[in-house]
Order: C-alpha cells, then structure tokens, then sequence
C-alpha cells in the first residue's frame, strides 16, 4: 500500500502549502474509491468549498503567476 501513503503524504502537503495561503478545503482527501485499485492511481478530491475560500484559492494561483 506505498502508493496509498504515498497518496495520503500528498494531500497532506497540499493541505499545509493551502494553509499557510489561508486557503482550507474541508473536503480535501485522497478519493477512497479509486485509492481501492492500484492502477491508475488514486485521485486527489478537493471537494466544495464556499465563496470565500474559492477567492482566496484564486488569488493565491494569480499571485503564483506572477
């Protein structure tokens, strides 16, 4: 099951770097359906989030742009 810590260490990450932009997806895991098969591999849910985490996730893109 490397792949599926693998995966778990990912979204962890993802979910530290987001923090510390004041972004908070609640819904962010790693999708249990496909971490159940190997092959192709898991995929990353970010879920819903409201209005104002949606704008914040949008400026931090926009400022990594630049």
């Amino acid at each position: 099951m490397e792949w599926l810590r693998e995966a778990e260490e990912i979204v962890g990450r993802l979910r530290d770097e987001l923090s510390e932009l004041g972004v908070v997806l609640p819904s962010l895991r790693v999708d249990p359906v496909t971490a159940a098969t190997r092959e192709p591999y898991p995929l990353v849910e970010l879920g819903r989030c409201n209005l104002n985490t949606a704008k914040r996730l949008a400026d931090a893109l926009h400022e990594a742009r630049q």
